[in-house]
């Protein structure tokens, strides 16, 4: 079993799918959840290049964590077109306690893993990733 300091193993399509989410933007957003069983991360759903801001954060289950990338386009004040990879991890107030401590021991490890991300949210409400705040810490 792994310890709670180094966090849970990540599975290689974790690495893989995050890769092509960058490289060849196969994908909008990719959700990730821990399995306690195999004492890993792994990918949970990938978002299709077309979906929206929305139908990402309607991805996430009310109740229970997860981590997440989102490959988020916008236009600077200067007419540029951008993307940004944002990191958030999802921690529900409503989710369990030993849930919570594991998805927080594991996110370092894990983030440390997925090379490319540029900026990070933790949410525990989904106000705490509305689409304002995502615009806000974009530019």
């Amino acid at each position: 079993m792994a310890n709670s300091a180094s966090g849970m193993a990540v599975n290689d399509e974790c690495k893989l799918k995050f890769l092509e989410l960058k490289a060849k933007r196969n994908f909008r957003f990719i959700i990730y959840k821990i399995d306690e069983a195999l004492q890993q991360v792994m990918v949970d759903k990938l978002g299709q290049p077309h979906e929206s801001y929305n139908d990402f954060t309607a991805s996430f289950p009310p109740n229970e964590c997860r981590y997440a990338v989102f490959d988020f386009d916008f236009v600077t004040d200067e007419h540029c077109q951008k993307s940004k990879i944002f990191f958030i991890s999802w921690s529900p107030d409503s989710s369990k306690v030993r849930s919570k401590m594991l998805y927080a021991s594991s996110k370092d490890r894990f983030k440390r893993e997925l090379d490319g991300i540029q900026v990070e949210l933790q949410a525990t409400d989904p106000s705490e990733m509305s689409l304002d705040i995502v615009k806000d810490r974009a530019i």
